[in-house]
């Protein structure tokens, strides 16, 4: 079911291993023994950090003075995922400060367009190349249908298909579910029912339809007894308009104090089977080799892998990649 997982190396909300090479090459042995075959790089920088020794970013993000990167991170990455057989996709830029849900001006949308569409033309000049190079991750977390957010993706990611002929995917959140954090505003109207949710989502995949290829909405905003209901309603959607609809099950708990732990392994399941159950075949998750990973600073997330593991009837374990 988990044939994905994002890469969070610039992160701003979760810590960070300080793995090398040889760490990293050991957790995509982990990844690849569970069956994941495609890398999502969440984000190509973020405030004074960046993946890759970037002349464009620096230029878009001059409110921040950019730490030159000791390390190559979409080559590395690239590097193990030509050597584990598997897809990378490369992630984007949110360019502004703000949250997304907070954007209420589309000039702000066009700006964020126009920068990534820069981006992305230097990313791919750089490694389009590669192997593994297979996608883009067009990185705005949107839950709704704010003026400008399909343009935004019109934009960006009919670019990144026009100059590389690859598929595109972004990984929105349900705007109707109650652990959503106020991403389901628009202006001050909140969204109450899945009705509305869908209809904005059915507006922005009608206008999407050849641009985008995979949607991956994120299942921690809603109740597990809602989720059935929600990826029915979207993947509906997606068969209508084009666009393969899978799940992105978040291995993070949303409904713990401390943001964030390793999720409890039968809630995972419960999502999991939610998925199943509404016609979705494939999954991703934020985020493996944190929450996941055998050699994860949190313990329980090698617990969660053999959970995992046995219930699928494989034959890796954590203490394989100690």
């Amino acid at each position: 079911m988990i044939t994905g997982t994002f890469l969070d190396e610039i992160s701003f909300d979760i810590p960070h291993h300080n793995w090398g090479i040889e760490e990293w090459d050991k957790d995509f042995r982990a990844m690849k023994a569970m069956g994941i075959k495609r890398v999502i790089m969440i984000r190509c920088a973020h405030k004074n950090f960046m993946t890759y020794d970037s002349k464009v970013i620096p230029r878009i993000n001059s409110d921040y003075i950019m730490h030159k990167p000791p390390v190559d991170l979409v080559d590395m990455f690239l590097t193990l995922a030509e050597k584990h057989d598997m897809e990378f996709f490369c992630g984007t830029m949110h360019c502004h400060n703000t949250p997304t849900r907070t954007w209420l001006d589309p000039a702000i949308y066009e700006e964020e367009a126009q920068w990534n569409i820069d981006i992305i033309s230097e990313v791919w000049e750089r490694y389009g190349h590669r192997k593994a190079f297979k996608g883009w991750y067009l990185t705005h977390e949107v839950s709704r249908n704010h003026p400008g957010t399909i343009d935004l993706f019109l934009k960006q990611g009919g670019y990144a298909k026009k100059i590389s002929g690859l598929p595109t995917l972004i990984s929105p959140g349900f705007s109707c579910g109650v652990k959503n954090a106020g991403m389901a505003t628009l202006k001050d109207k909140p969204v109450k029912t899945m009705e509305e949710m869908f209809e904005d989502w059915e507006a922005i995949f009608s206008e999407l339809t050849g641009t985008l290829d995979y949607v991956a909405f994120q299942d921690g905003h809603v109740h597990f007894d809602q989720l059935v209901e929600c990826h029915k309603g979207i993947h509906a959607l997606g068969q209508k308009y084009g666009i393969d609809t899978w799940t992105n099950v978040e291995s993070f708990d949303r409904d713990m104090p401390i943001a964030f732990l390793p999720i409890k392994w039968e809630k995972f399941l419960w999502k999991i089977e939610a998925a199943q159950a509404a016609g979705i075949k494939d999954g991703i998750t934020f985020e493996f080799s944190h929450f996941m990973s055998p050699n994860s600073m949190y313990g329980s997330a090698a617990g969660l892998y053999d959970r995992y593991c046995e219930y699928f009837g494989l034959p890796a374990r954590s203490t394989d990649f100690k």
